[in-house]
């Protein structure tokens, strides 16, 4: 766990560039609104991640899954958010669902390669099998 309540905050940075992409241009916003804003996001992630793991411990499960944090969206009557969620969620799965796949064309892809260069190199030292054979055979018909 956290030692100290700072510790739970969520990344200044990011709470920024949050805040200036939902405020429109030339809006500033203090150095305390951006701090309360920040520990007031940060309480909400709490207690979002708390009311999920109450849902996975029922379930028991030590893992928190999507489906926990949509039920704990509704149980926090926080309903406006669920679809907008489970649409990012839908984005997120095929996103990954698609990096899945690349990587696995690229694993193949590198596997056929190092075939490709296995059976290369093979043939190299056939060649050079062959090569040495016929000079034998070339100094044998010499002597």
């Amino acid at each position: 766990m956290a030692e100290r309540p700072e510790d739970l905050n969520l990344p200044n940075a990011v709470i920024t560039r949050i805040i200036k992409e939902a405020l429109p241009d030339g809006v500033n916003i203090s150095k305390e609104a951006r701090s309360a804003i920040s520990r007031a996001a940060s309480v909400f992630v709490l207690y979002a991640t708390s009311c999920a793991n109450n849902f996975a411990m029922k379930g028991k499960r030590k893992t928190l899954n999507a489906s926990d944090v949509l039920s704990a969206m509704e149980e926090m009557e926080f309903q406006r958010f669920i679809a907008p969620l489970k649409e990012s969620l839908e984005v997120y799965r095929r996103e990954q669902k698609g990096k899945k796949e690349a990587r696995k064309d690229k694993d193949k892809k590198t596997d056929s390669e190092e075939q490709d260069k296995s059976r290369e190199e093979e043939n190299d030292d056939d060649d050079e099998r062959m090569e040495e054979e016929e000079q034998n055979d070339d100094e044998e018909v010499d002597n």
